[in-house]
C-alpha cells in the first residue's frame, strides 16, 4: 500500500475539511437507485455470483473516484491510492463476520481473492475482527438483499474518528424489463461532498451499464 499526504496548503478544501473535521458526526449519505439489468444478465450467464459482481464494479468506481479514496489521519488526508473492501459475510446461522477482500481489477482474480476469504468467514463464528488497528485502505460494504430499502443509517461509535465510505446495497427488484437495486451511500463530509458523491453514483451506473 502507498499512501500520499494531501497538501493542505494547496487542497481548494481545505476550509471545508477543517470545518467539518470535529463535527460529532461528519458523514452524510442518501439513497440511489440503480439500473443493474447488464450487471445481473452477466452474472447468470457466466454462472456467477451477483453480489461478486457489483462488489467488484463498486470498487472499480470507489478507486476511479480520487475522493473516495481519502483517509484522514488525525489532521492530515492522505490518498491511499489502492482501496479494498471489508464486507459483511452471512453464514447459515443468521450471524454475519467481517470479511477483508483485496481488490483487482481482473474480475477472475479478484473473485478468487473474495471466495477464499469469504470462505474463511464462514467457517468461523462471532465478527472476525482480526484487524485491530482497522486499516484505512478499505471501504465498508454490506448487504441488505432482501429489502428494497429508501433509507438506511449505520451504527456509529463516535468519540472513534472514522473516514471511511459505508455502501449498502438493498434487494434488487423487477420494474418492467430493468432490474433496480438501491445504493446507500454514506462518506465523511470533510473530504466528499454531494457533488462528488454525484460522480461517483454516474461512474457505477456506467460501469453497470458496460457489463
Amino acid at each position: 500500500m502507498t499512501k500520499k499526504p494531501i497538501d493542505l496548503a494547496k487542497w481548494n478544501r481545505r476550509e471545508h475539511f477543517e470545518y467539518f473535521l470535529n463535527f460529532e458526526e461528519p458523514f452524510h449519505g442518501l439513497v440511489v437507485n440503480l439500473d443493474c439489468t447488464a450487471v445481473y444478465q452477466r452474472a447468470k450467464q457466466a454462472g456467477d455470483s451477483f453480489f461478486l459482481h457489483y462488489l467488484h464494479l463498486s470498487l472499480r468506481a470507489i478507486n476511479a473516484n480520487e475522493v473516495f479514496r481519502y483517509r484522514i489521519e488525525g489532521t492530515q488526508v492522505f490518498d491511499y491510492g489502492r482501496i479494498n473492501v471489508s464486507t459483511t459475510v452471512t453464514r447459515e446461522d443468521h450471524t454475519f463476520g467481517f470479511c477483508r477482500i483485496l481488490f483487482d481489477d481482473d474480475f477472475q482474480q479478484f473473485k478468487q481473492n473474495a471466495q477464499s476469504a469469504m470462505q474463511a468467514v464462514r467457517a468461523r463464528s462471532g465478527l472476525c475482527l482480526i484487524d485491530e488497528d482497522r486499516p484505512l485502505d478499505v471501504i465498508h460494504f454490506s448487504t441488505l438483499p432482501w429489502i428494497k430499502f429508501t433509507g438506511l443509517s449505520h451504527a456509529r461509535h463516535f468519540p472513534a474518528r472514522d473516514s471511511v465510505p459505508k455502501i449498502s446495497v438493498g434487494k434488487c427488484t423487477l420494474e418492467g424489463d430493468r432490474r433496480i437495486i438501491p445504493i446507500a451511500i454514506n462518506v465523511h463530509h470533510g473530504l466528499v461532498d454531494g457533488y462528488h458523491v454525484h460522480r461517483f453514483v454516474e461512474c457505477l451506473q456506467g460501469l453497470f451499464n458496460d457489463a
